[in-house]
């Protein structure tokens, strides 16, 4: 990504992530929607406030996997490939340990965090089934985020699509066999959803221990290199710490959430599924920034990697007001695909036609992070979304609950920090060097 048409490429690495995510969001709200449909509504609000949790259990070893993209595009656009191999053999150790200790810890605990995310007694057998179930997966799951990190990481954005197409539409098929043909509980849509992550991993596997390339795996190899460990948590652990922190306090209001019932729990998780959905195209142009800058700096390209910025931060914002005033407009026909129950559809319209038209906040400051963290300076990000979308949003929510009790009031928590989190990402974009960060 060093050379060529700036918005070629980007749009050319982003339109292959784009999809690749699209896939990606099907896994989970495939199994919503089956869900809902064959098993009623307390099932679907065990799977939809599953998100929050699995990705505060999962989220710090993802940010450790862009710690590792980051370093991968910098020695790759260097054309340093001693150091390529080393920092791929050395993710993968990382993703071995952490997958088996995840596994340990969520399977043991899930009962724990279900009861202090206060969640709805009449929800709780199932989503405990589900949780267990799922955890049980957590080694693929970490693998795939880590082998997916670094192939995008070498500048190749289609064989995840093509990997994740393959598991996706693997993970639909098996979701219709266990829930609606054979009439299994809710635990099988997460064994669904483990055995198509598993094929995903074998898949990215075959292709990087394919031999004649300057990153081949080498199974025999594959372990921790000191330095290149060092290297990889510089810049992945603030990555990891904020996606913690941004999970933490999801769960937070997810359990202030919980307290409503069922009928809120359910709402709630639905919106999340949409927004999810609805913030691919702006997700997808980060992960461009971030690889296209770190390759270009690494390769000493200053001006390009500024232009590379700009161009992702404008056009993750009109992306985002765009698919927000969509999201605004036809709020109850999404929520109803999901859950046609009234109350449901009734709570999940007043959320996001409180948030929706808001987007291009969140944007703007995904977008920074990504230049951020696509320049070695990971930390700053982490210590925005620890101030801002923890402290403050955190906060906010026990001052409105203890004062008004709404649930209306704990939806005006995402676009209060968005706006504060935009404001401080603006001053530092402006006024810093960031395109000597890994210099300094």
């Amino acid at each position: 990504m060093t050379q060529g048409s700036i918005y070629a490429l980007m749009v050319g690495f982003a339109l292959p992530v784009l999809f690749s995510q699209l896939f990606q969001q099907l896994y989970n709200t495939a199994d919503a929607f089956i869900v809902g449909r064959c098993l009623g509504t307390n099932a679907l609000a065990a799977v939809t406030s599953s998100g929050t949790l699995i990705f505060l259990m999962i989220s710090f070893f993802m940010g450790t996997a862009m710690g590792a993209s980051v370093v991968i595009s910098r020695y790759f656009g260097a054309g340093s490939a001693g150091n390529v191999s080393r920092a791929i053999h050395t993710v993968l150790a990382f993703g071995l340990v952490s997958g088996l200790a995840l596994t340990v810890v969520g399977v043991a605990f899930t009962p724990t965090f279900l009861a202090w995310m206060q969640t709805a007694p009449e929800v709780m057998p199932e989503a405990v089934e589900y949780f267990r179930y799922y955890f049980l997966g957590s080694l693929p799951l970490v693998l795939y985020n880590i082998c997916r990190s670094v192939i995008n990481a070498l500048g190749d954005s289609r064989r995840p699509l093509y990997y994740l197409i393959i598991s996706s539409v693997l993970n639909v098929l098996l979701d219709l066999l266990f829930l609606a043909v054979f009439h299994w509980g809710v635990w099988s849509a997460a064994i669904a959803t483990v055995l198509s992550q598993a094929v995903s991993v074998v898949l990215c596997m075959a292709y990087l221990l394919r031999e004649g390339n300057i990153f081949t795996v080498q199974l025999g190899k594959i372990r921790f290199h000191r330095d290149m460990l060092s290297e990889i948590m510089r810049y992945g652990l603030p990555s990891g710490v904020q996606n913690s922190v941004i999970a933490f306090a999801n769960v937070i209001v997810q359990s202030q959430i919980n307290s409503f019932g069922s009928l809120a729990m359910a709402a709630y998780g639905t919106h999340a599924k949409i927004e999810g959905f609805g913030f691919l195209p702006i997700t997808s142009f980060n992960m461009a920034s971030t690889t296209f800058i770190s390759q270009n700096l690494g390769a000493k390209q200053y001006e390009r990697a500024k232009k590379g910025a700009r161009f992702s931060i404008l056009a993750a914002v009109l992306l985002a007001e765009a698919i927000g005033a969509c999201c605004y407009f036809f709020a109850p026909q999404l929520i109803a695909l999901f859950d046609q129950t009234p109350g449901v559809i009734a709570l999940g319209v007043k959320q996001a036609r409180t948030v929706a038209l808001f987007y291009c906040l969140l944007a703007f400051s995904h977008s920074v992070a990504a230049v951020c963290r696509g320049a070695g300076k990971a930390f700053v990000p982490m210590c925005v979304m620890l101030s801002v979308w923890c402290v403050i949003r955190i906060l906010y929510i026990m001052l409105v609950m203890r004062l008004a009790g709404e649930i209306g009031y704990i939806y005006w928590a995402y676009p209060l920090t968005w706006g504060i989190s935009s404001v401080i990402y603006l001053v530092y974009y402006l006024r810093s060097d960031w395109v000597h960060g890994f210099e300094q």
